[in-house]
């Protein structure tokens, strides 16, 4: 946001010179990010003085160039090359003298020096109007009446330039009270006085005005949610023009382009008082009738940049007593409402419109507007007579418009002021520092925030209804620390804690732990945005009031985020993914159910190419191993099983006490392709509400390593193909020997030299004893009791 100093001062008044209260500005949180000169004319004519044209003859040695002597003043004569068609002796003329710096319109200059000009000496430059910046005129030189010019005297004295200095502030977005010249005094006079520096505030009002005569026109409001107040004002006789230098200069010094007198009022007034104005032409407006409301959905309405929009139905909409639409309120105004070189009659709105309405209907279009940049966060809706009043004084006193009849106004429910109960001993605990009661009130009297009552240990307190961001003691005490000065806080030198050890019980110690182990491994943590849009709306959980229909919904799951990801990478010649979320999903079922879950993706290579491995695309056993890496901080028995999922083309889970604890598959191409992903992409999830509960059941115990060796033992079987590795494993897990320790699966064989139907499982067995040496006979009856076990459950045959 640009503030201009010259602007600036007419509401504060300070000796300061500019860097210093850029300074204050940034202490106070309107962060100054750079300060930038204005000129109205650049150079400010510095160096061009008025001449005489003593003599004028041909150039001797070119057809287009003349040879001229100018009196500059002081009796001094230049001899000037000159190449403009209407340069003649006798002529009073803007000159350049040397050392002059001459700017075109990017900026860019280049300095008058002492040349030969085809063999003839040229000590200066005859200027035409563009030259100088004054307009875009390139006929041939000024030539000044000389009566109102005198010989030598500096040509600026004869203009009223501007030169100013603007601050570029980078505001938060909650600061819409200082999103004006007149907020940022306010803000600046609060610091200012209260830390015993020299300054005054000019407060506004609104002003008098003169009416004559009656009008037709009348307003209706069909929704009061929607246009909590509105004011609306008739100006006959209008002459619509050029705005005067001054005006423009203040505009062009923040970078807005003048347009005519009253477009630029109401911008004046916006970007002065912080309130958004809208000028319709009257004689446009059917039945002499506006109405505040909507239109009915699918409506046409063709905007001020000439692009037809498709309206839903929901934006805040101005018409007139045809129900036409002449204005998206606070956004955007009309192609066909608006004011004209032949407008003659002017009806200029000031309005609070609702925050929330308004920017829902900025987004549905993509409109950002310095209205909308307003009011979807909350103008002051005490300012809206006192900003239409002053506009209304400048169009009579600039355009020389008659205000005819009294204001349109329609205030039903007049909004409150914060109500706020702020104790001393918050703010000393807050800011670890004490501040006199009397500094404190001095303060809150400064930011114009009320003391209603003095109570034991502080106070009640009435926050104005513009600092729409400040509604808790919290956000005062935030507002008393800004004025009364962050660098006024001591940082202590010493600062104490006590060391909390997390226990078992804490979820999130083993977030943070499987965070870690994930980065370990490779792995990058991604967060993403919990509203989406969804395909299928089942159980879906929907927004009330969504900001678009991209992010109408509450995302179902995590998958769809990291494929969001994983494209963005894989676009950017990122191929190898590994990422994973910490993240809540939401669904809608007998209630609303929302879990949080981590979420893991694995894609292309599992390790960087190298000489050694030149080819380790990932796989789903990658992802698998990964998972039961994660899950050994457990210390949980669980079992797989067979998952049904359309996420996935293959998927299995993981289930303890009856309940899935993690989802692992294979996502589905069709999946893939709807996020145009063309390589494999390996998907889990983990309920860490489940993981959790299932962790603080289960005490970790710590144990002497061993003092006796594992004795290992394998089984090749041959079994029925549809016999899987979980079957046997949790057979083995039922044996009831106390020496079995560990059980894997290291070779799977299917293929010739094997029965039709039938595949090989190489199974390997740890067996220890913790008291003594296994003697033979020990593990030859543990094993036989395994055979025994596959042989009868599954019908397994040993292979030598």
């Amino acid at each position: 946001m640009k503030i201009s100093n010259n602007w600036l001062k007419d509401f504060v008044t300070t000796e300061l010179k500019t860097e210093r209260i850029g300074e204050f500005l940034t202490d106070i949180g309107l962060e100054v990010e750079g300060i930038d000169k204005f000129e109205s004319v650049r150079g400010s004519l510095e160096g061009i003085v008025v001449g005489k044209v003593l003599t004028c003859e041909k150039h001797p040695n070119a057809d287009k160039l003349k040879k001229t002597t100018v009196d500059v003043g002081n009796g001094k004569v230049l001899n000037i090359v000159c190449g403009a068609p209407n340069v003649d002796a006798g002529q009073t003329v803007p000159v350049a003298v040397v050392g002059t710096k001459i700017y075109d319109k990017t900026g860019n200059f280049f300095e008058i020096k002492e040349a030969k000009i085809r063999g003839e000496v040229s000590q200066g430059m005859i200027c035409a109007e563009d030259e100088l910046g004054l307009s875009e005129d390139h006929g041939g030189i000024m030539v000044l009446d000389e009566t109102k010019y005198e010989v030598g005297k500096n040509f600026a004295d004869y203009f009223e330039l501007t030169n100013d200095e603007v601050f570029e502030i980078g505001l938060t977005p909650n600061r819409t009270d200082a999103m004006s010249h007149y907020g940022v005094a306010r803000d600046l006079h609060a610091y200012l006085s209260t830390n015993q520096l020299k300054s005054k505030f000019n407060k506004v009002a609104s002003e008098a005005l003169n009416n004559e005569g009656s009008h037709d026109f009348k307003l209706e409001i069909e929704d009061a949610e929607l246009c909590p107040r509105y004011i609306g004002a008739v100006i006959e006789d209008v002459k619509v023009a050029e705005s005067p230098s001054w005006l423009k200069d203040r505009l062009k010094a923040i970078g807005l382009s003048p347009i005519n007198n009253v477009v630029d009022i109401t911008n004046y007034i916006l970007h002065g008082y912080g309130q958004p104005l809208h000028a319709f032409d009257a004689d446009k407006i059917a039945d002499k009738k506006v109405k505040v409301g909507v239109v009915k959905p699918g409506t046409k309405f063709t905007t001020l940049d000439g692009v037809e929009r498709t309206l839903n139905g929901t934006e805040i909409m101005i018409k007139d007593g045809q129900d036409n639409p002449m204005c998206i309120a606070g956004v955007f105004g009309g192609a066909d409402s608006g004011v004209s070189e032949t407008t003659k009659t002017v009806f200029l709105e000031s309005a609070y419109f609702n925050p929330i309405a308004v920017r829902k209907g900025a987004k549905l279009h993509n409109l950002n507007t310095d209205a909308s940049f307003r009011f979807e966060r909350g103008v002051d809706p005490n300012i809206t007579r006192t900003a239409i009043t002053h506009a209304i004084k400048m169009i009579q006193e600039i355009a020389e418009g008659k205000l005819v009849g009294e204001l349109l106004e329609e205030y039903p429910k007049k909004i409150e002021d914060s109500y706020v109960i702020l104790r001393f001993s918050k703010i000393e605990q807050i800011l670890g520092t004490k501040i006199h009661r009397e500094k404190v009130k001095e303060i809150l009297k400064a930011l114009e925030i009320q003391v209603l009552n003095e109570i034991p240990n502080g106070f009640e307190i009435s926050v104005p209804a513009y600092r729409a961001d400040v509604t808790r003691e919290i956000d005062v005490i935030e507002e008393i620390l800004r004025i009364y000065g962050y660098n006024k806080i001591d940082a202590p030198q010493k600062i104490s804690f006590t060391p909390v050890k997390l226990s078992a019980n804490d979820q999130d110690e083993l977030e943070n732990s499987w965070a870690r182990g994930l980065q370990s491994l490779g792995f990058n943590e991604v967060m993403n945005n919990s509203l989406t849009s969804v395909k299928d709306e089942t159980d879906a959980v929907k927004l009330l009031n969504p900001l678009s229909g991209d992010l109408a919904f509450m995302r179902k799951s995590l998958l769809e985020g990291l494929l969001q990801n994983t494209v963005y990478n894989i676009n950017r010649k990122n191929q190898d993914i590994k990422f994973f979320e910490f993240g809540k999903i939401y669904h809608k079922k007998d209630k609303y159910e929302e879990r949080k879950q981590l979420a893991i993706i694995v894609s292309g290579r599992d390790v960087a190419e190298n000489w050694l491995q030149p080819k380790s695309a990932v796989s789903f056993y990658n992802l698998k191993a990964y998972v039961k890496v994660l899950l050994e901080r457990l210390a949980v028995d669980y079992k797989e099983v067979a998952l049904s999922d359309d996420r996935f083309s293959d998927a299995l889970a993981y289930e303890a006490e009856g309940k899935t604890l993690v989802r692992i598959g294979k996502v589905a191409p069709a999946l893939l392709k709807d996020f145009d992903i063309d390589q494999d992409c390996f998907y889990a999830e983990i309920e860490l509400e489940f993981a959790q509960e299932l962790r603080s059941k289960n005490e970790l115990k710590f144990k002497d390593i061993p003092k006796f060796n594992k004795i290992r033992r394998d089984l090749a079987l041959l079994i029925d193909k549809s016999v899987n590795y979980q079957d046997l494993y949790q057979t083995a897990k039922k044996n009831k020997s106390p020496f079995i320790k560990s059980i894997n699966l290291f070779d799977v064989y299917e293929g010739k030299n094997l029965p039709e139907g039938k595949k090989s499982y190489a199974m390997s067995f740890e067996l220890l004893n913790e008291e003594k040496t296994l003697e033979e006979k020990e593990i030859t009856e543990v094993m036989d009791s395994l055979i025994k076990s596959f042989q009868k459950e599954f019908n397994a045959e040993l292979r030598s």
